[in-house]
């Protein structure tokens, strides 16, 4: 059971890393800057993919979200992969850590993360990157 967990989080983190590379590579045309981080959160909603209560989150999540002072490049995907069994993923770049302490402190994200966040993702996996 270990080993099968392992695997499936392997995939995940592999199918994050491969999606920031493809993202940072479209985003602006550029790559990821030294400094820059890219956030990266996959999850899964309490709704059926694809509902209208998905896509409400989704398009509140975008507004709100982008609204905060240093969000770069936000961007909602669905997944459409077999080998990665989340439903959704928001990413999200910054151009320092700074930008994205401030991101994680900033009062609209903070009620987002505690009205919507809390009340209706059912879990997910957050990464974060920067180039090496």
């Amino acid at each position: 059971m270990e080993r099968r967990r392992f695997f499936r989080n392997a995939g995940a983190v592999a199918l994050t890393a491969a999606g920031a590379g493809v993202l940072a590579g479209c985003a602006g045309g550029s790559a990821l800057k030294a400094g820059e981080i890219l956030h990266t959160v996959q999850f899964d909603l309490k709704y059926p993919a694809g509902s209208e209560e998905s896509k409400k989150f989704l398009e509140d999540g975008k507004r709100v979200l982008t609204s905060v002072p240093g969000v770069l490049d936000f961007q909602v995907f669905h997944q459409c992969s077999p080998k990665n069994d989340f439903q959704y993923a928001f990413y999200m770049k910054f151009a320092s850590k700074e930008d994205f302490d401030a991101y994680t402190a900033h009062p609209d994200h903070c009620q987002f993360v505690k009205e919507r966040w809390d009340t209706e993702v059912i879990r997910f996996e957050e990464a974060d990157f920067q180039t090496v």
